[in-house]
């Protein structure tokens, strides 16, 4: 996972660079491209996160469940 979510932020960075490259020479068709990889990049990064807060909220639950059906 930690791979994925590195992969997410070097997206993001990539857009940024593609999108002030496109703002300083004009070219709109960049600008837009990187706002898009930028953008990507962030919903990656948030999908990662909230499939983590899934996965610890389940591991809780059987850790929990599990507890209770050793007393």
């Amino acid at each position: 996972m930690e791979k994925a979510k590195y992969k997410a932020k070097e997206e993001q960075v990539k857009g940024s660079l593609k999108e002030t490259a496109g703002k300083i020479t004009g070219n709109k068709e960049k600008e837009i491209e990187g706002k898009s990889e930028k953008l990507s990049g962030k919903a990656k990064e948030k999908a990662i996160k909230a499939k983590k807060v899934i996965s610890d909220a389940a591991d809780e639950k059987l850790t929990a469940k599990n507890k209770k059906e050793e007393k």
